[in-house]
């Protein structure tokens, strides 16, 4: 997979994409992770990619045939194969771990970072394919964005985190949040980690945490519940549980 990021600050984002985990991917060969300036496919004088916005209004507003320009030539350098190009905007579909196991499939994408007013409305018309939130926020840029974005879809590609298990049983990968994670000390200011992790029963260690994602997630996240794959035992667990914590 190739996950290409369109911006004005290369520099911020490439100081994320080069550590940890995206890091070794690339260095594995696992993934192909890069940064593109849209400045330098200004081709004026001053490198200029913003003008101000027909109509008046606050702010400047980036200018279509930089952005545009920059997307083809990361088109032609992918053999004409047309990406899935992402912009960050908070019009988009809010992202979650459904929107990155779709996009995890994906051989090339293109995440597009708007700044100050966003970007001429006309060329992301011709090239956006997919308008994405990260949630009911607004930001100074896309770039944030877009690298938790890519780590959300690098992560689930085998091999990148080198067990099947570590994403599988993380939070929202069943529509549930995770349960509680302990290591040593067995005790910490007095509080002792559960026995049965102890016990070295793992179909009892499997039950008590899946019992736990879902005390978590009722507590947390209980709109999650509803859609939840959940056996008919486990819908009479939550049942349970809820009215002992009335009565509590």
């Amino acid at each position: 997979m190739r996950i290409t990021i369109m911006t004005l600050f290369k520099d911020m984002v490439d100081g994320v994409l080069g550590y940890s985990m995206m890091g070794r991917a690339q260095k594995n060969g696992l993934i192909e992770l890069e940064s593109v300036d849209i400045r330098d496919y200004a081709n004026n004088k001053h490198n200029q990619v913003d003008d101000y916005p027909y109509g008046g209004g606050a702010g400047m507003l980036m200018m279509a045939p930089p952005v545009y320009d920059c997307y083809e030539s990361i088109v032609a350098r992918s053999e004409g194969k047309k990406p899935r190009v992402l912009y960050m905007t908070p019009h988009g579909k809010t992202w979650n771990q459904q929107m990155a196991e779709e996009f995890s499939k994906e051989d090339n994408i293109i995440i597009l970072c708007g700044h100050y007013e966003g970007i001429d409305q006309r060329v992301i018309d011709e090239i956006v394919t997919d308008e994405i939130s990260i949630g009911d926020v607004v930001l100074t840029g896309g770039e944030l964005p877009a690298l938790m974005i890519a780590d959300s879809i690098m992560r689930l590609i085998p091999g990148v985190l080198g067990k099947q298990a570590s994403f599988e049983e993380e939070s929202f990968s069943e529509g549930l949040l995770e349960y509680y994670h302990y290591t040593r000390p067995a005790v910490f200011h007095g509080k002792a980690v559960p026995e049965v992790l102890l016990s070295g029963n793992h179909k009892k260690i499997e039950e008590h945490r899946r019992q736990e994602s879902i005390i978590n997630t009722y507590h947390k996240r209980p709109d999650l519940l509803e859609k939840a794959n959940l056996t008919e035992k486990e819908k009479r667990f939550i049942e349970d549980y809820a009215k002992k914590a009335l009565q509590n």
